[in-house]
């Protein structure tokens, strides 16, 4: 495989997956820098709504393999490799990735969140062992069994939604004021008389023995459970435009409607931009916009003058 390419995207959830698909559609040598886990956290959710042809919503661990499938069939090409460093080189883009290097006349930064950690007692200690990020995976397990969620959002919600044929009971721990989820996912949730909530509420501690045992409240109380499913929220991976792009003061990436940022040639798309909704569908056409104007601009060269 060469390592000179039209146009490399970094990044594996549907973002990056979909600008890998329509950069190969139109025609540009395309590479897919996917990193180790394809898919990104659509892998753990069990009904992406919204999405085309799909009116009762497609599992996300399905909907990245067909998303792949259709980008490879496109003519991308892929290496489940992280990208270390990205460099201006003159008019192109120099990308260091698992020991190797590879050039660009344009990049697409696709690489999304990660999770938030609570940075509480037990929680690295019990990760395995009771503290989970992935109810669809571990929910087979805690039938019968009291768990706890932390978070009021949507991936909070989703996975609450997971818990509730197997889990005896849940318990919802947010420290806002309410949840914070889409209304529907809200309305779900509440109608349960498996789930409690407890809103203005923090873990500070994750207790346990072997396993999880329990969680310690801000308020001083004790909630026995199974299992912690932490989604307390997600950060912007955006380390590589570091130094490069103009990043908002949460540390994503700033880029105009054609997902340009503020480097020539490097655009960004999916969670990992400034004022992402974080759904899919959105991610998905942010993906196939950044391709576009990675085309237009390898034809004509132009740039905006100004810094976003």
């Amino acid at each position: 495989m060469s390592n000179s390419f039209d146009i490399i995207v970094i990044g594996g959830g549907i973002a990056g997956l979909t600008a890998g698909r329509e950069a190969a559609k139109l025609g540009r040598s395309t590479l897919v820098l996917t990193g180790n886990t394809l898919g990104g956290h659509l892998l753990s959710i069990e009904s992406v709504e919204n999405w085309p042809a799909q009116p009762e919503g497609i599992p996300g661990y399905d909907l990245c393999p067909i998303a792949q499938e259709e980008a490879a069939d496109a003519g991308a090409q892929f290496e489940m490799i992280e990208a270390d460093s990205l460099t201006p080189e003159g008019d192109r883009w120099s990308v260091s990735a698992g020991g190797s290097k590879y050039a660009a006349g344009a990049l697409i930064l696709a690489t999304g969140t990660s999770l938030k950690k609570l940075g509480v007692l037990g929680e690295e200690s019990y990760e395995g062992r009771g503290v989970s990020h992935c109810a669809s995976c571990d929910a087979p397990m805690l039938r019968g069994k009291d768990v706890v969620v932390v978070g009021g959002g949507d991936s909070a919600l989703q996975e609450t939604l997971a818990l509730l044929g197997p889990a005896a009971k849940i318990t919802v721990v947010t420290e806002g004021g309410g949840l914070a989820a889409q209304p529907h996912f809200v309305e779900q949730v509440t109608s349960s008389p498996k789930v409690s909530i407890k809103t203005g509420m923090r873990v500070t501690e994750i207790l346990g023995n072997e396993g999880v045992t329990g969680v310690k409240l801000s308020d001083g109380s004790e909630l026995p459970c199974a299992s912690v499913f932490v989604f307390p929220g997600l950060t912007a991976q955006a380390g590589l435009a570091e130094g490069l792009a103009t990043l908002d003061s949460a540390g994503a990436i700033q880029a105009d409607a054609s997902m340009r940022t503020s480097a020539r040639g490097l655009f960004a798309a999916g969670t990992v931009r400034s004022g992402s909704i974080f759904r899919a569908a959105a991610s998905a056409e942010e993906g196939a916009t950044a391709a576009r104007a990675a085309h237009g601009y390898l034809l004509d060269g132009t740039w905006p003058p100004a810094a976003i």
